[in-house]
């Protein structure tokens, strides 16, 4: 398994085979895909990627578990992913703390209420997820828009989760920093509330600004400057962990995803020479 992986990374899209098959920049020490992209892939997609991932990295960040829904969780397909793990030595299977179905799928990513009754379903549903892939499930912060049925915090709501589920974290600071202006709390507060040994890797991207008082997570523009702030002060309160970088929409060339991407490893140096 590859159980240890570090500095910065970028998600693999089709368009960049060819090339990554040829040379993968340097400055890219993983690769993170979305299973569902992938695992049902044969021919050319399916030799190019089996290559790249017997030289390079993976992790991978999945699109449709939907770990909070009301439906019954789909088993065939977490075994599929368990699959495509273990045919290519994965350990990390990253999905949202979030659900996308609801009887059927809904194509975006709803908010679980911050309640205890919550807590609890979720848990089980991750547990049972984990004992199907064999591996701890790690489970991303996610931005949302809509006011919740709150009777926790959010900050209350993952940290119950992670503790009781064993489940591992995926700290997305964009969405922090997305969720506390349109929430209007303290970024910092939340990431330093975090627990600093469930964090396995983060996630770092731009967004759009729909207006003073909000932010959508659109994964479309160049990273703002108090992002990269709130990722220094991740780094400064849990320690240096692999950071990867979003670009799904308005994707520019890899080498100017590469500049943005010696940014995360600039502030991370600076971190571990301390």
């Amino acid at each position: 398994m590859q159980n240890n992986f570090y500095g910065a990374g970028l998600g693999l899209r089709r368009d960049f085979l060819d090339d990554f098959i040829s040379q993968v920049p340097d400055s890219i020490n993983f690769m993170e895909v979305a299973p569902e992209n992938w695992m049902t892939l044969g021919g050319r997609y399916h030799a190019n990627f089996s290559r790249l991932a017997q030289q390079h990295k993976f992790v991978c960040h999945g699109l449709s578990l939907s770990i909070g829904s009301p439906d019954e969780l789909d088993e065939k397909f977490v075994q599929q992913v368990k699959s495509f793990l273990d045919e290519y030595q994965i350990l990390y299977y990253s999905e949202h703390l979030s659900f996308c179905s609801a009887n059927g799928h809904m194509y975006d990513l709803m908010p679980i209420p911050f309640t205890n009754q919550a807590v609890d379903y979720v848990v089980a549903r991750i547990q049972r997820v984990q004992d199907i892939l064999q591996r701890p499930l790690v489970l991303e912060n996610v931005s949302y828009y809509t006011p919740l049925s709150q009777e926790i915090s959010e900050i209350e709501f993952t940290q119950s989760i992670l503790k009781k589920s064993g489940a591992l974290m995926l700290l997305d600071v964009n969405n922090v920093y997305v969720n506390s202006i349109n929430h209007n709390y303290d970024a910092k507060n939340f990431i330093a509330a975090m627990p600093s040994e469930k964090i396995v890797y983060g996630h770092i991207a731009g967004h759009y600004n729909e207006a003073d008082d909000l932010i959508v997570d659109t994964h479309g523009a160049d990273v703002i400057e108090p992002v990269w702030q709130l990722l220094d002060y991740a780094y400064k309160t849990h320690g240096v962990f692999p950071t990867l970088l979003e670009r799904d929409f308005n994707i520019p060339s890899v080498a100017d995803l590469i500049k943005e991407m010696n940014r995360i490893h600039t502030i991370q140096a600076q971190h571990l020479e301390k």
